[in-house]
């Protein structure tokens, strides 16, 4: 999904485009920036971690709205950083918790189950 900086979304378009992402894509990725430029260290390690097991898969720009974003992950999980990770609908975590399952050897199976 491509957000073009300036357009103004609101809570609810917010909520839609969340809900949408999550249950459309088997891998989605809520982070600061976009694949070709992460603008966090903590985006850019998530998205370097789940390139290394999985080809295609969805990001969300969330800089466009941060308030906004955040509100509506809240729905879905009980974490208040970004960046976020769903597989299959389910919240698995931030990019810590990508490292951990990483470090674990156990991310591959976490992202493609």
């Amino acid at each position: 999904m491509t957000f073009q900086p300036d357009s103004e979304l609101d809570a609810e378009s917010v909520q839609e485009r969340v809900d949408e992402a999550i249950e459309s894509n088997d891998v989605v990725l809520f982070m600061k920036g976009n694949q070709l430029m992460p603008q966090c260290g903590y985006s850019a390690n998530a998205l370097e971690l789940i390139s290394e097991h999985v080809t295609e898969f969805e990001t969300v720009d969330v800089l466009p709205a941060l308030d906004e974003y955040r509100e509506a992950l809240s729905t879905h999980s009980d974490w208040e950083t970004i960046p976020q990770t769903f597989v299959d609908g389910e919240f698995v975590g931030g990019s810590d918790i990508l490292t951990e399952l990483d470090e674990r050897g156990e991310l591959e199976a976490t992202l493609t189950t």
